[in-house]
């Protein structure tokens, strides 16, 4: 079974488990309020579990159960600390997720308990170097809420059946080809996009499409100090890169709070250590986090042809001071990029997901795109994608790749990929062999007949900077010559067949007494 198989057989049933559960909770409140319950209680699950199993390694060789050990105070005491500096929190016995679900099939179990569990792994990070990626995780799940029911035994019977079908769903990682949280995420949002708000196409990205970014930013390397992707929405990106090479430090940064908090969950789901990450939670072109860092890879997939402030004092950041323009107020996109520049390390590469217009757009954006062309010699690729490959938006996309130490080279490879998809029913899909097919090209940097071109510096000036893919990768198909003669033989068989037809009318026309037609 290939990987884009086993990804799909997993979101299938990923996705028949959420569909279940959010239907119990469709008739209380929106797609955009329940998804926030069913992903932090996925999250707490997960939490509670890997608690357990670092309790029961540090319990090894000891005739003691964890409940047993919890009630001596000292081997409390030491539990608490061990965990503290393996995972950043600790959960009581009574607490786990396994716990609460005993409780629900006794009849047992009170809304207040879970609401209580939550606070206190909160409160057990305080003071802690793991605080600032654990406070506020649950800031989305109010469980006081009416929206739940009118009454705590309300609330409670609407939960308890959620925790209940969440407890079936594996959590296997090693075995697991998709992004647990967010495709639930994607999927959620996607199946109630009318009632959302906001589509999870604006900060989720594509399996296929992070693999591509992946791959790319990873060429060459096993290891890598740290990766940045400055809107990292669900932080799906951030992890992919890590599946193709050895990260020690992942930053993000996102606007969105639910998202915010979605990308640290993701973060320590996929067993990321507290202290190995940082994500930050503010406007990355407005207040950007990381100011003084540099990072090995850079990804991204910002939300396209965004409106930002371009406030005049830019023109002093030592981000944007340097291209005597900025990036226009109606679409932010070459302002995503200059920054994504600026904290790219010298020896680091870059990738980032644009529409189509930053290729070839003029005023400010074609000034800023001939200074990183023709002045930095920054830009080492233009590979266009598909249609309607993400949710919520069906517009052909790209992805610009950047190095800033590209020696003697001042070629851009151009990569047509346009064409190379798989049809779905309601959005394309890359394949498996459509991405190795680009990975390959862009290793090689090879021209390839109506794929691929490799374009010089000169012909780039010619253009007048122009990218649009279609100057450089010519993909015209030559229709076969018409043969006229037999197209006149076509006509005159036509026409003869015709003249039997009417022939033949008239002759029933002349039985019926109906005069013959002309």
């Amino acid at each position: 079974m290939s990987i884009t198989e086993k990804q799909r057989l997993q979101q299938a049933e990923l996705h028949k488990k959420l569909w279940s559960i959010a239907n119990d909770l469709r008739g209380n409140m929106d797609a955009s309020e329940f998804r926030n319950y069913i992903l932090g209680l996925i999250f707490y699950r997960f939490l509670s579990e890997k608690a357990e199993q670092e309790y029961n390694e540090a319990l090894e060789g000891e005739d003691l159960t964890y409940e047993e050990a919890w009630a001596d105070e000292d081997y409390r005491e030491d539990l608490q600390e061990e965990l503290i500096d393996n995972v950043g929190y600790f959960i009581e016995p009574k607490d786990l997720y396994a716990n609460m679900i005993k409780e629900i099939e006794n009849q047992t179990f009170d809304i207040e308990h879970l609401a209580n569990a939550i606070r206190k792994v909160e409160t057990s990070t305080l003071g802690e170097d793991s605080e600032e990626d654990f406070i506020g995780l649950f800031s989305d799940m109010d469980l006081s809420s009416s929206r739940l029911g009118n009454t705590v035994k309300e609330r409670t019977a609407l939960i308890s059946k959620v925790m209940v079908n969440l407890a079936d769903l594996p959590f296997v990682h090693s075995e697991m080809e998709i992004d647990m949280l967010g495709d639930a995420y994607e999927f959620l949002i996607g199946r109630f996009a009318a009632t959302a708000g906001k589509k999870a196409g604006e900060f989720y990205t594509p399996q296929q499409v992070s693999k591509i970014l992946a791959k790319v930013v990873t060429d060459g390397k096993d290891k890598l100090r740290n990766v940045y992707d400055p809107t990292c929405g669900s932080g799906s990106l951030l992890l992919r890169v890590g599946k193709e090479a050895n990260v020690y430090r992942y930053n993000g940064q996102e606007r969105n709070n639910t998202t915010y908090n979605l990308a640290r969950m993701n973060m320590l789901l996929h067993d990321v250590r507290y202290e190995n990450f940082d994500i930050q939670n503010d406007d990355t072109l407005e207040n950007p986090a990381f100011q003084d860092e540099k990072f090995d890879a850079v990804v991204a997939n910002p939300p396209y042809s965004a409106k930002w402030s371009a406030d005049s004092k830019f023109n002093d950041d030592e981000r944007f001071s340097n291209y005597g323009k900025l990036a226009p107020k109606s679409k932010a996109d070459f302002a995503f990029i200059q920054h994504m520049v600026h904290y790219l390390h010298d020896d680091g590469t870059m990738a980032v997901v644009l529409p189509h217009g930053v290729l070839f757009r003029g005023a400010a954006e074609g000034t800023i795109r001939k200074y990183l062309i023709e002045e930095k010699n920054y830009l080492d690729a233009v590979i266009g994608l598909p249609a309607n490959i993400f949710y919520g938006t069906s517009i052909p996309t790209c992805i610009l790749v950047f190095k800033k130490c590209r020696n003697t080279d001042d070629s851009v490879l151009f990569i047509d990929a346009s064409n190379e998809f798989e049809k779905g029913k309601n959005q394309n899909n890359l394949t498996d062999e459509n991405v190795e097919k680009i990975i390959e090209t862009y290793k090689n940097r090879e021209t390839v007949e109506k794929y691929s071109y490799n374009a010089p510096l000169s012909e780039i000036e010619e253009n007048d900077f122009n990218l649009n893919i279609p100057r450089y990768v010519d993909t015209f198909e030559e229709e076969e010559p018409v043969d006229l003669d037999q197209v006149q033989q076509d006509l005159d068989e036509i026409d003869n067949e015709i003249s039997k037809v009417e022939s033949e009318i008239n002759s029933y026309l002349q039985e019926l007494g109906v005069h013959k037609r002309d």
